[in-house]
């Protein structure tokens, strides 16, 4: 990996990052690709994909000496799921759906060694770059370069969102805006007043907790309309809509 500081750092900074959410292409290409254009960080999705842990590790292996770091959406926010990203070298899991503060306090603890969390040991492999050295410097450092990224994306998750920004441990609120819309009753309204002002509410929570608010952008819109409220982890996505609109584009030119 990169010798340069934790991305983790200048994210929770406040300073505004960007990278990309990959839900298709998963090519060892990919990670120079978006590296090459700019992107800070790639998230690789496991929720909708059927991205196994084997491709993903092989993804994560991609990005070794580039200045881009690894992250992934897993399914679920299960211990297995999320310590086993971690082992093979995330450098930030996203959680879909969380709801409670108990539930971000488990989250925070499956990502976090003892004293401060329940993470099994596994020293020397992959997030190590098969490297030895001192185990509790190891801790110290993994411990501050893992972001924990909770999204908030149910009506339940909305309701509870002051809780869950209070867990220490949580880095990130991000709006997964198609659940929300759907779990508040307003699917795909994204100029409805009550998403605006939930999406709002989110951003301000967050600041106001010490965490930032982070937002998947589909184009210079929602980039524009999601730095205005406030959220300073931005995604470009997806892979998918990105390319088939470049083709189309491409393709309406030869037509």
């Amino acid at each position: 990996m990169s010798t340069q500081a934790p991305l983790k750092q200048t994210i929770m900074s406040g300073q505004t990052v960007a990278g990309a959410m990959i839900f298709e292409f998963f090519t060892p290409g990919m990670s120079n690709i978006l590296s090459n254009a700019g992107a800070r960080f790639a998230i690789y999705d496991m929720e909708h994909t059927g991205l196994g842990y084997e491709t993903l590790k092989w993804l994560f292996a991609t990005c070794r000496g580039l200045p881009i770091e690894p992250m992934v959406r897993v399914p679920t926010g299960e211990y297995t799921w999320i310590a086993r990203a971690l082992d093979i070298g995330a450098r930030g899991v996203m959680v879909p759906m969380v709801e409670s503060r108990a539930q971000a306090e488990r989250l925070a603890q499956s990502c976090r060694y003892p004293g401060v969390g329940r993470r099994g040991a596994a020293f020397g492999f992959a997030q190590c770059d098969y490297m030895g050295g001192d185990v509790a410097e190891k801790m110290r450092q993994y411990h501050e370069r893992t972001l924990l990224i909770a999204q908030i994306e149910t009506e339940r998750g909305l309701e509870n969102v002051e809780e869950i920004a209070a867990v220490d441990g949580v880095d990130v609120l991000w709006v997964g805006h198609f659940d929300l819309s759907n779990f508040m009753g307003i699917p795909a309204q994204f100029d409805h007043p009550k998403f605006t002002a939930a999406m709002t509410h989110v951003a301000q929570v967050a600041r106001k907790h010490g965490k930032v608010a982070g937002f998947m952008a589909t184009d210079q819109v929602w980039i524009e309309r999601a730095k205005g409220m406030g959220y300073t982890m931005l995604a470009a996505g997806t892979d998918t809509g990105l390319m088939q609109q470049a083709f189309g584009q491409l393709i309406d030119g030869i037509n």
